[in-house]
């Protein structure tokens, strides 16, 4: 810990540096960066909850939305690692949530964090394990639990040859594991039976939620869900190539990061294409609807008959299928796919999705995918997904530990 602490503060002015820039870039505001380094109005006695990134973000809402309505009085304070992640934590438009940059790292920082919200708890979602964060959060007796934890057969033998890794696990109250393999890691590493919580895999836990979808027949309308730069070129050209085969093809396009909406708008128009923009408030008449706001996913997929998965045609390792799967969407992927690599197997194993290799492969698929083929590739993912995880025996088991 002394060692990981040493490096902290080697690195501490870098970090400011590097925040400075950011700031001056745009790429997030004053009032974000403060809150990277521990500031921020207080928020006492609330529920704080750790999720890096959208995807972990996405995947703790039912947890939330189970937790909030069991205690009308709780309130939570969501950390999210990406500007992106705090806007859609924002846009869930809930009194009761307040979502912040998570502090960095360093003992100061958490401490200054700590003194100034104090906590009742601290969730941690998947494999944010922070040794400052949790060591300091422990210290001061609060409850230090981690949901959907999975750690892989090199993680865990790297661990093992640390004092690092042994001491952080020490410093977990409770500890429910995405898989039993992962659970036996972290009982490897010291943690003691009577601090697991049941199993889950929070990724199968997606909530669908009242939609208001476009009003497009869905069988003909494709949704590209979490876009990234360099995949929409791809899309569109396959959407244009499926559209001359099939015209009454519509596409829905949800990049990612929504703040890229310029540059794609200038690529739908390259391609020859006519478009309206969800943020301008424009009419969803034309043949693309540029999807470029936040927490309006379930509109777009109770549209969409196909969904193409972001993040698969470039090397960005894939979204997750559990959410078309859950909205009934037939799923279309590129080949990249590694952060969801054993989902994926299971799909294509069974028939639940359709593997495109190249964007001509996509472009086939939105041509060629009837109504019947939609409902078929669902069914399909349906059974090679397994059942929702429940959420209910998890949410209880936590009300015991805070």
């Amino acid at each position: 810990m002394f060692a990981y602490r040493l490096l902290t503060n080697l690195i501490a002015l870098p970090v400011l540096l590097w925040l400075a820039l950011r700031v001056l870039r745009r790429a997030e505001s004053g009032a974000q960066a403060r809150q990277r380094l521990g500031g921020g109005a207080r928020v006492p006695g609330a529920l704080w909850v750790h999720a890096a990134s959208n995807g972990e973000l996405t995947s703790a809402r039912p947890l939330i939305e189970a937790l909030l309505a069991d205690d009308p009085a709780l309130r939570v304070l969501i950390t999210t690692n990406t500007v992106t992640a705090q806007d859609l934590a924002h846009s869930w438009n809930d009194a009761r949530i307040v979502a912040r940059m998570a502090p960095l790292d360093h003992r100061a920082v958490v401490a200054r964090f700590l003194n100034t919200h104090r906590p009742r708890a601290l969730i941690v979602v998947e494999n944010e394990l922070w040794p400052n964060r949790m060591a300091l959060s422990a210290a001061r007796g609060l409850p230090v639990i981690v949901i959907g934890a999975r750690m892989s057969a090199r993680s865990g033998a790297r661990w093992a040859k640390t004092g690092l890794g042994r001491r952080v696990v020490a410093q977990i109250s409770a500890l429910s594991a995405q898989d039993k393999d992962s659970e036996v890691r972290f009982l490897a590493l010291g943690l003691t039976p009577e601090r697991l919580l049941p199993r889950i895999n929070l990724k199968t836990a997606i909530a669908t939620r009242d939609a208001l979808p476009l009003d497009w027949p869905r069988a003909s309308t494709v949704l590209a869900a979490s876009t990234h730069e360099g995949e929409e070129a791809q899309v569109l050209a396959a959407f244009a190539q499926a559209r001359a085969h099939r015209p009454d093809l519509r596409l829905i396009l949800a990049p990612r990061h929504p703040r890229r909406a310029p540059e794609i708008a200038a690529l739908i128009a390259k391609a020859g294409l006519a478009h309206a923009t969800r943020s301008m408030g424009d009419p969803p008449g034309a043949e693309v609807y540029l999807a470029d706001t936040m927490g309006e996913m379930d509109n777009w997929y109770a549209s969409a008959g196909m969904c193409f998965v972001g993040g698969s045609l470039v090397e960005k390792g894939g979204h997750t299928p559990f959410e078309p799967a859950a909205h009934h969407c037939a799923i279309l992927h590129g080949p990249h796919v590694e952060n969801f690599r054993e989902a994926y197997a299971a799909l294509d194993a069974q028939g639940g999705a359709v593997a495109c290799q190249t964007k001509a492969d996509l472009a086939q698929a939105m041509a060629s995918l009837s109504a019947a083929d939609q409902t078929r590739l669902t069914q399909a993912a349906t059974a090679a997904l397994g059942p929702a995880a429940d959420i209910s025996a998890l949410a209880n088991a936590l009300r015991a530990r805070f």
